[in-house]
Formats: structure tokens, C-alpha cells, sequence
């Protein structure tokens, strides 16, 4: 028996488990109390995608008729390779079966349906990747043909990462979501069930928790809640996460709580302690006095809302290491959708998730929730706790690669953390996303790539100036251009959030954005990006007084979810008439072709020529920045120490003796000949920089140099910095 059940329902993600569970159960951890935790989409996925699944499948949409497309068809005839080929296959993507990719990338073993009709076509995209690469997607396509029969044929609500998502998307009232809950289980339904009730057997839980982080899992929440109201009518059950957080504010329809007893706001831990303590006690809420946090519930046919416990949240180092066990992590599947490096993050390969802080430094963007709590409250960890917890995290799932889900990773403590790596000489991989201010400097960049980071994502939004400035961004162009810069040259993949249709966008400003970024993309700074229509949510400062954005919102009454919200624009512009033009777009300019087209020709309706020069992003990105650093800045020695090599230059009969230093980094090997007066401060400098683990203050590295050596800006020139910047010293 455990104290909680906690549940991510069906779907989300099939490479890596939805962190959610994971955080609760570490806190739960911390406070002694016993908990276990489910991917109940993941183990859908494996009942799913198993001969047994198949044939189970194939049999059900043979005796129920629904074959009806020459693809489905097609894909039923060759039921018999989908059923012989599938757990080979399925073992490959656990990364448990590396030899079958040759078999994979010859043309006779998978089965093909209208999936692959794309390759013939794309073959550029695809040429340099590799072996496991190229299977992984093969076999990612092989995957995708079957999801289509079980949409067509099976259960139209199905997908890999969201099942029956439009009953959930701003569904204002509950009634649609209530009538699906109404009829009979569907074939998704009654595996998950199964499941399910298997776990509850088992585990026989206290109470349940249900973690609906977005609209893709609310159907299947409330089908897990109808079965344990069935069948463990003793069991609490609470609802959280992402999409409560979020479109659940307003909640007034008592019929949810047939479903659910409580549905908890923003963070959860101290919401769900008090309502553990409280079945401990067996003292439910029969007392309207009874002191919650943040909770929902019903009494009698009226839904309450109750904030009135004095209990405090939690600190975030109060709240331990996310711990992932019971989710059987060797499970999850990696596939590929698209060939691009960058993609491939979000699907391809298992991340410990971490956060580096909760909330968002910036915290102003006028299109963003900036009103809630959890981007509201702005609390960062250190980087001692950080490193600590990833090192945990290491040897407890024996993977080593991190995403950081901030809402924009605050780049102070990307510098601690990444110093604090270097520190502990971990071997580590990771990536997060930020905002694209100037504070990422090169030497910033190269300093995280250093680290392990391999990749970071940002907001260029609308990409015009005048846009970004109503955003509140707090960026430019020319500055996104120049940071983007930074981090390529690093080595560092860059991908880039893009919107269009923001309020009071113009047409021209639009074509104009595609012209920023095809130059972006042209000039190599950015590896992909994704474009999307402008959505009005309730709780951003745009949603919450549209009339100071020149927009007339459409506000339906809310009982049940409210996020999205229609609107009506004064430029009467249809912005979705783009969509197709800049994702097509888009697409080719990730794969490096496309670039000499007229934006014209993206779009099968008359444009307007771009007012933007066509080298606007080249002429950012030749702008040199030459000041001299802040006597504050941090000097960083992260490379190796050089090989000494004492040697004589002669000129006009003089003698000249000089040291050779030979700098071997991991691309190259650098010489710099200097005085010994010049190589024995470098060599003693550096040495301290590094058995110290600290950085030195700008003033302090110049002054040291002045005491020793005389004229410090004749030495550290233009030239001299460059190269010891080559070498590994990084002024930050």
C-alpha cells in the first residue's frame, strides 16, 4: 500500500517521461511519505505496439468494418510483416537493438505505407545523416503509417503525444467533455483501463494523483477518475499540473467533480501535503473550515475555491531531486521525425529534466501568463544545489544528458552552473531555453558549450522591431542576430520560436519577418525554428486588457476551462492564410536550400516585396564589439596548461631569449612566443586560476599582470586576447 498514486495519462511524449511525477515524487520523498508513479500513455504505448497489440488490433478493425482507404487498406494486407516486424522494431527505438538499423535502411524489411511517400521527395533532407539516424526515422515513419490506421480505423482520437486533444483546447464548457464521458470506453479507453486497474490493485493507493500537464490529457484524466469513483470509491482523487494551472482558474461546473474530489493550483506540493495530512486524520471536508491551499472542490452542488491555509509554499531547494524511478526508463522510445539536429532534442534520446529556476526572470512579455505563479514568482537555485542534483540524478537513471524546462534559463546562473561543472570535471550533456539578450557574449557561449551545452532555444517571436518593442521583449533584432551568432560560432544549436499574426501586425511586417529569418538562417545562425499563429490567453497582460492592444476580445461564459480567446483585430488581416507559406518555407530554409527564391514564391497568393535590405542580417553580424570589459567581469581559465619550451630569437647579432608556449586544445594547437618576464606571469596566473577553481576579477587579472610586468594594454591587445581566447581564457 502507498500513500499516493501518481498518474501522467495518456499522452505525451515517447522518449522521456513528463517530469511532473517525477519532481511531486522527489518532494514526497524528502517528507517520508510513500508514493508510486505511472506514464500510464507510455504503457499504453508498449500494450499498443507489440504483436500481441497488433494482431489484437488488426482483428478489431477487421471484425468492426472501418477499413476503408486504399492506405488502410493496404496496411491491413500486410498485417502480417506489421505484426512479425514490430517488437524488433520497437526494441531498436528502445535503443536495445542497434544492428537491426542496417536491416532497417534496406528497402525489404519494413512495411511501407503512405507515410513513406514522402522520401522520394525529401531525400535531400536526409543525406547526411547517418545509419542510426536515418532507421530512426524510417522507423519513426513505419510508426507514424500505423498511427494512421488506428486514427482511421481504430480510435480517431489517437495520437503519439495527445489523445482526444479538441475536448480539452479552451473547452469553455464542460458539456462536450461530459457527453464523451457519457458513452462507452473506446479501444484507447479499455487498454488503459486495464492498466490502470492493474496498478490500483496493486498499489492500493490512498489517494490519486493526476497530472494533466496539457489539453491532450484531460479525456483520458477523467476516464482514469470515472473507473476509481467506480470501483475505489474510498480513493481521493486530485487533479494538477499544467493545464489546471492554466485554463482551470475559473472552474464553476460541479459535474467535474464527478470525476475528481480536488483539482490543485500552481505549484503542488504543499496543496497535496494538507490533503494527505487530512486522510491521515480521516477528516475530509465535511468542516468548511478546513484550511487548504490553492484547492477546488465541490460541496454539495457548488464549486469552492479555498486558499486560506497560512502554511507556507515550499523553497525550491526545499523540494529534493526529481526521482524517476517506477517509470521503467529503458522503455521509452526515440524516433525522428524530421532530419533536423535540433528537432531531434525534443524526440530522440532520454533527458533528465531539471529546472534552474521557477518562474521567469524577465517576466514581461505581453503575450505570455506573466500573471501566474508560475511564471510570476521568480526563484532561482544555486548551482552548487543544481550540480548536486544532477549528479544524483546521473546515478540514479545512468543517463547523463539534461534538459533545463525553464520558461528562459537566467544566464547568471547558466555561468555558475556551467563553472561548477567544469569544476567537478563532470562529462555531461545538456540544453535549455533562454532569451536571446546580450549578455551571451562568445566567451559566455563558448563557456557553456564548454560545460556540455549543446543547444539552446529562444523567442525571436515576431522578428520586427517595432513588434517586439509592443511585446515588451526586450530584445531587437540586431541583437537576437548577434547573440544567435555567439552561440553558433560555439558550437551551440540555436532554434527560434517564431510568431506571426500579433495584434496590429501588419501584412508587410510579416513578409518582412520571413525576410529576417531566411537571412538568419542564410547566414548560418540559426538551425531551426517554428513558426506560430498568435494566440489570445486569458492570463497574459494582452488577455487581460485587450483594449490597450487595439483588440475587441470575444470572452464566452466560463464553467470550465479558459485560455485561449477569440478576438477580433482592427487591421482585419487573416493571418492563417500564412501558415502554410512560411512553415513550407521554413522547412527548406532548415535544410539549407531555398534561399535565392522570392519569398513570393512560398505563397500561392500576391504578396508585398520585403522592405528589409537583403544583407540587413549580414551588416548586424559585422558589427564588432571592441570595448574594453568591465572591471567586474569574471576571467576564466578552462584549458589545458601549455607545453614550455625555452628558446633564443636573434636580430641584427642580438640575443633575444623568449619562451615558447604550446597551447593544445581539442581542434587545434596554438604558439605564442613571449618574454619570460610575460611567460612566467601567464604560467603562474593560470595555474592559480585553476587549482583555485575561481575566477578573477578583470582589475584584479590586470593588475596582477601591471605589478609584475609594466604596460598591461600593450600586452593584452587585440591580437594577444584572441588567441589566448583560442587557448581557454574567457573574460565573462
Amino acid at each position: 500500500m502507498k500513500d499516493l498514486l501518481l498518474i501522467t495519462p495518456p499522452f505525451t511524449q515517447l522518449n522521456t517521461p513528463y517530469p511532473g511525477t517525477a519532481y511531486l515524487k522527489g518532494f514526497l520523498n524528502t517528507k517520508g511519505i510513500s508514493s508510486f508513479q505511472m506514464d500510464l500513455g507510455m504503457d499504453v504505448i508498449q500494450a499498443i505496439f507489440s504483436k500481441k497489440g497488433l494482431e489484437e488490433l488488426f482483428l478489431f478493425a477487421e471484425q468492426n468494418k472501418t477499413i476503408r482507404s486504399e492506405n488502410a487498406g493496404r496496411i491491413f494486407a500486410l498485417k502480417e510483416v506489421y505484426i512479425l516486424s514490430i517488437d524488433a522494431v520497437i526494441l531498436f527505438l528502445q535503443g536495445k537493438n542497434a544492428t537491426l538499423a542496417r536491416k532497417i535502411c534496406a528497402d525489404n524489411f519494413l512495411p511501407k505505407a503512405a507515410r513513406f511517400e514522402q522520401l522520394d521527395d525529401l531525400d535531400y533532407a536526409f543525406g547526411n545523416m547517418g545509419m542510426q539516424d536515418r532507421a530512426k526515422h524510417l522507423a519513426t515513419l513505419y510508426l507514424e503509417d500505423l498511427s494512421d490506421f488506428i486514427i482511421e480505423c481504430v480510435d480517431a482520437n489517437f495520437g503519439f503525444s495527445r489523445y482526444a486533444e479538441s475536448l480539452g483546447k479552451s473547452a469553455n464548457s464542460f458539456d462536450a467533455l461530459y457527453e464523451k464521458l457519457s458513452i462507452p470506453l473506446t479501444y484507447i479507453d479499455l487498454i488503459s483501463i486495464k492498466l490502470l486497474a492493474y496498478q490500483m490493485k496493486t498499489i492500493q493507493p490512498k489517494m490519486v494523483g493526476l497530472s494533466i500537464p496539457f489539453p491532450g490529457n484531460l479525456y483520458s484524466a477523467f476516464r482514469c477518475g470515472q473507473f476509481i469513483k467506480d470501483h475505489y470509491p474510498q480513493v481521493k482523487i486530485v487533479m494538477g499540473g499544467g493545464f489546471p494551472n492554466t485554463e482551470l482558474r475559473s472552474v464553476s461546473d460541479p459535474r467535474v467533480f464527478d470525476f475528481v474530489d480536488f483539482i490543485c493550483l500552481d505549484d503542488g506540493e504543499k496543496p497535496i501535503e494538507i490533503l494527505l495530512k487530512l486522510i491521515e486524520k480521516d477528516q475530509w471536508l465535511f468542516d468548511l473550515n478546513t484550511k487548504l491551499k490553492r484547492t477546488f472542490f465541490r460541496s454539495g452542488e457548488t464549486v469552492l475555491y479555498k486558499n486560506d491555509s497560512n502554511e507556507p509554499d515550499y523553497k525550491q531547494h526545499e523540494l529534493g531531486t526529481p526521482d524517476y524511478s517506477d517509470l521503467n526508463l529503458d522503455k521509452y522510445i526515440s524516433v525522428i521525425e524530421i532530419a533536423n539536429p535540433m528537432h531531434s532534442l525534443w524526440s530522440d534520446g532520454r533527458w533528465n529534466k531539471l529546472t534552474m529556476a521557477h518562474g521567469c526572470y524577465w517576466g514581461k512579455c505581453t503575450f505570455c501568463d506573466i500573471s501566474l505563479d508560475y511564471i510570476k514568482i521568480y526563484e532561482p537555485l544555486t548551482a552548487g544545489i543544481l550540480v548536486d542534483r544532477m549528479e544524483q540524478l546521473i546515478k540514479e537513471t545512468g543517463e547523463s544528458g539534461f534538459h533545463f524546462v525553464d520558461e528562459a534559463a537566467p544566464p547568471s546562473l547558466m555561468r555558475a552552473l556551467a563553472l561548477e561543472i567544469i569544476k567537478r570535471k563532470l562529462s555531461l550533456t545538456w540544453w535549455t531555453n533562454i532569451r536571446f539578450e546580450k549578455s551571451f557574449s562568445l566567451d559566455l557561449c563558448l563557456l557553456l558549450a564548454a560545460s556540455g551545452c549543446i543547444a539552446v532555444s529562444g523567442g525571436l517571436e515576431v522578428a520586427s522591431d517595432r513588434l517586439l518593442k509592443l511585446i515588451d521583449k526586450g530584445v531587437t533584432v540586431e541583437q537576437v542576430a548577434m547573440v544567435t551568432r555567439n552561440f553558433t560560432e560555439a558550437g551551440i544549436m540555436v532554434h527560434a520560436y517564431l510568431m506571426y499574426g500579433y495584434p496590429t501586425q501588419t501584412i508587410q511586417e510579416t513578409i518582412d519577418s520571413l525576410e529576417m529569418v531566411r537571412q538568419l538562417f542564410e547566414e548560418g545562425v540559426l538551425r531551426s525554428g517554428f513558426w506560430h499563429q498568435f494566440a489570445l490567453t486569458a492570463h497574459s497582460p494582452i488577455g487581460l486588457a485587450p483594449e490597450e492592444f487595439q483588440i475587441i476580445s470575444q470572452q464566452n461564459k466560463i464553467t470550465f476551462a479558459n485560455n485561449d480567446i477569440a478576438f477580433t483585430d482592427p487591421t482585419g488581416v487573416d493571418h492563417s492564410q500564412f501558415s502554410f507559406g512560411l512553415k513550407k518555407s521554413l522547412f527548406n530554409f532548415m535544410h539549407g536550400i531555398g534561399f535565392d527564391f522570392p519569398l513570393q514564391e512560398w505563397f500561392e497568393f500576391k504578396i508585398p516585396r520585403p522592405t528589409i535590405g537583403p544583407d540587413y542580417i549580414a551588416s548586424c553580424l559585422e558589427k564588432e564589439n571592441h570595448k574594453a570589459p568591465k572591471d567586474t567581469a569574471k576571467v576564466v581559465w578552462i584549458g589545458s596548461a601549455p607545453i614550455v619550451t625555452e628558446k633564443v630569437i636573434r636580430k641584427k647579432k642580438k640575443s633575444f631569449p623568449r619562451v615558447l608556449l604550446t597551447f593544445h586544445t581539442p581542434t587545434a594547437i596554438v604558439d605564442l612566443t613571449l618574454t619570460k618576464d610575460h611567460a612566467d606571469w601567464l604560467l603562474h596566473t593560470l595555474e592559480e586560476m585553476k587549482a583555485s577553481s575561481r575566477p578573477l576579477s578583470y582589475i584584479a587579472f590586470k593588475s596582477s599582470f601591471e605589478e609584475a610586468c609594466g604596460n598591461f594594454d600593450k600586452f593584452f591587445n587585440l591580437a594577444m586576447k584572441e588567441e589566448l581566447n583560442a587557448c581557454g581564457l574567457l573574460i565573462l
